[in-house]
């Protein structure tokens, strides 16, 4: 039970993060340098995962992209692609709650950032793209390491969501949480419950070090 929901865990937070990454980088460039009508709706809309309980967000994603969803019914007729009950639905609800965090380190460390060196980069004749490929990239990179690993760590957690729109189904959803939660119902499933906690305590913390030492080290190497 232990290794397989550890590498079921993994896949979907890895999963989750790649298909969430770049959505947080241009979520986060818009709040941080956007000048809108209705930017503070969309900065709450983004954060709004992490006020609301992680069941309601699976309710909603099981309203949205279940078979009869108006999203998930779409999907499911035109692709075949059914995201309830499955580990894709497992890393969309992980995606989902733990999105806000990566955006958030993402947006800090781009506020950071000295208008100045892109703007001296275009007096020099950079475009758009090359301004933001040599300049604003390497320099908001810390934020982007530390907010993807961070929201990886954050994904081996998520239990809520994850139960209540894709199921706890052995080999497929039941990731740690889920089979700790499973253990702690079994007759005698006391050290079983306990092993998975320590892995899970483990995990969370290496990955919160993790995200720091990346940080600090990509500051390093990029200099003061």
């Amino acid at each position: 039970m232990e290794w397989q929901a550890l590498g079921l865990s993994l896949a979907v937070a890895t999963r989750s993060v790649l298909f969430s990454l770049p959505l947080a980088i241009a979520v986060a460039w818009v709040l941080a340098r956007g000048r809108f009508a209705g930017r503070a709706l969309l900065d709450a809309f983004v954060h709004l995962p992490l006020v609301l309980p992680p069941v309601a967000v699976g309710y909603l994603l099981l309203v949205l992209f279940g078979n009869r969803g108006p999203i998930g019914g779409w999907l499911h007729e035109q692709f075949g692609l059914q995201l309830v009950f499955s580990r894709s639905g497992a890393a969309l609800a992980t995606a989902v709650m733990s999105f806000p965090l990566m955006v958030r380190a993402i947006r800090v460390s781009l506020e950071h950032i000295d208008p100045g060196l892109e703007d001296a980069a275009r007096t020099l004749g950079a475009g758009a793209f090359d301004r933001f490929r040599s300049v604003t990239l390497p320099l908001m990179l810390p934020g982007i390491l530390a907010g993807a690993v961070t929201a990886f760590a954050a994904s081996l957690g998520e239990f809520g969501a994850v139960i209540t729109f894709v199921s706890n189904i052995p080999g497929e959803t039941r990731t740690l949480p889920l089979a700790l939660y499973t253990a702690l119902q079994m007759p005698g499933g006391d050290a079983v419950a306990a092993r998975l906690a320590a892995l899970s305590f483990a995990l969370g913390f290496a990955g919160l070090a993790l995200a720091e030492l990346l940080a600090r080290r990509v500051r390093a190497l990029l200099g003061p």
